[in-house]
């Protein structure tokens, strides 16, 4: 039996339906094994555990996250710098090439989850109308859109720097769902980030479909529950 799908769903991209975060550790271990080598006295180990710690504090706090999803190569240099200076390493230079192949090295690997690209073509010949909600620059969300031919599967794509704001701002969904002609009550907000697909749309009224593709389960004590948990958007049909 079709599972009973509403006038439009608002997605999420990465982590949605691309790969992104999951392969941020791996991307980060090979790029600090290749430049290990040049950095006698410290360890691959060492140097990796420098920069995830750094890593996770940078994108800890929300503003230093907005800063940082807008402008990736400056935020992948500042990882890496502090990293460094942590370390004692005073080869800043090294440091800026260090982070740019990683910005290379992590976008090889994205492509489509398992199932996902399908979902899309088949919600969207149910009549569905969708829109693509997504942070970051124009630069690189557009790429990665245009790379997957994604673009044709929605009615609306906002980008946070195309539109001038991104999520949890109210204003992008209350866009999104005016373009596609649809209130709160017939919308679903689809994706990954608890904050930005369950928080702010509950707030607006729509429903919120959590994606949890890495079964880490709910965060502790969360202000509002999901209508839905998800492993993979494949689960909407």
């Amino acid at each position: 039996m079709s599972q009973e799908l509403p006038h439009a769903i608002l997605f999420d991209l990465d982590d949605t339906i691309l790969s992104f975060g999951t392969l941020a550790d791996a991307a980060w271990r090979k790029v600090v094994g290749q430049y290990i080598p040049q950095l006698p006295g410290v360890t691959a180990d060492v140097l990796l555990a420098a920069v995830l710690e750094r890593r996770d504090w940078y994108w800890s706090d929300p503003e230093r996250h907005r800063r940082g999803r807008l402008g990736l190569e400056d935020a992948y240099g500042d990882i890496v710098r502090h990293a460094f200076e942590l370390l004692g390493i005073a080869t800043p230079g090294l440091a800026s090439q260090l982070a740019n192949d990683y910005g290379v090295e992590r976008s090889r690997d994205i492509r489509p989850l398992p199932g996902a690209v399908d979902t899309l073509r088949i919600v969207k010949e149910r009549g569905v109308k969708l829109a693509l909600i997504t942070n970051g620059d124009k630069e690189t969300q557009r790429g990665k859109i245009n790379d997957h031919d994604l673009a044709n599967f929605f009615d609306c794509i906002v980008i946070e720097g195309e539109f001038g704001i991104g999520k949890p701002n109210d204003e992008v969904y209350i866009h999104a769902m005016e373009t596609l002609g649809v209130g709160p009550h017939e919308t679903w907000m689809v994706g990954d980030n608890f904050e930005w697909e369950v928080v702010a749309p509950k707030r607006l009224g729509l429903t919120a479909i959590w994606v949890d593709s890495l079964a880490e389960g709910l965060p502790y004590a969360p202000s509002v529950m999901p209508d839905r948990i998800i492993s993979s958007i494949t689960e909407l049909i």
